[in-house]
């Protein structure tokens, strides 16, 4: 039976932890030959969070909260669930809902023939400014890095578990995954996947945490791959 674990981290989003614990559950419950893990890194939430998760695990059979003290970014708390997933294949995605996992099936088919997947949003559904600001992050990026990845912001993606080792913590390391990968001479493929409008709860990101960092990343980057000696 295929192992997977789905990592989903997550900061003040309590409205959706039973929306993404359903939706995961049922797309599983459609592939009766996969066994999976649910980690949910809680990364510092103000909110109840905690106690929310620890709660759900009476109802979720294969629910794994993990907890951070304080807040510490999507990175920190992305890398910290990876390290501790448990599966041959693993599978993230945002906690906002604005990822479907009802993608998930097409990943795994995928991950058969290729180390990566990196989902693409095909039909964003997001502010303006938003779809502006990684629209020019992207293309700065790909000219920079020639990453050969369209959308490096969107949060599902799949990963057999030998990529863990490659990836590097840093704050602002879930935007550029596919660079470390492809230095470690991985395999990667891109998929599009769905879309959708966040009904709940707010998003913690705005042009300066996102366009700006960003840009600012890729010089850091930029050296590091050309220092990387790999493991």
């Amino acid at each position: 039976m295929c192992q997977v674990s789905v990592v989903a981290p997550v900061y003040n989003e309590i409205d959706n932890l039973d929306a993404l614990c359903e939706a995961v559950y049922a797309t599983f419950a459609s592939m009766p030959e996969v066994s999976f893990e649910l980690i949910i890194v809680n990364d510092g939430s103000t909110d109840a969070t905690r106690q929310t998760l620890e709660e759900m695990t009476e109802r979720y059979a294969g629910l794994r909260p993990l907890h951070l003290e304080k807040n510490r970014g999507q990175s920190a708390a992305l890398f910290y669930g990876l390290r501790q997933a448990r599966g041959a294949y693993i599978l993230t995605l945002d906690g906002d809902m604005q990822n479907d996992p009802a993608d998930f099936p097409k990943v795994l088919a995928l991950l058969e023939s290729y180390d990566c997947v990196c989902g693409y949003r095909e039909n964003r559904h997001d502010s303006f400014i938003r779809r502006c600001s990684s629209r020019v992050a992207n293309t700065v990026r790909n000219w920079l890095l020639q990453d050969g990845i369209r959308d490096s912001g969107c949060g599902l993606k799949g990963f057999r578990a030998v990529c863990v080792p490659h990836f590097i913590p840093f704050n602002g390391m879930h935007r550029f995954v596919a660079v470390f990968m492809r230095t470690a001479g991985l395999s990667i493929v891109e998929c599009p996947v769905q879309h959708h409008p966040r009904t709940r709860g707010t998003s913690k990101y705005g042009l300066n945490n996102r366009l700006w960092r960003s840009l600012y990343d890729l010089v850091g980057v930029a050296w590091l791959r050309k220092r990387y000696v790999g493991q």
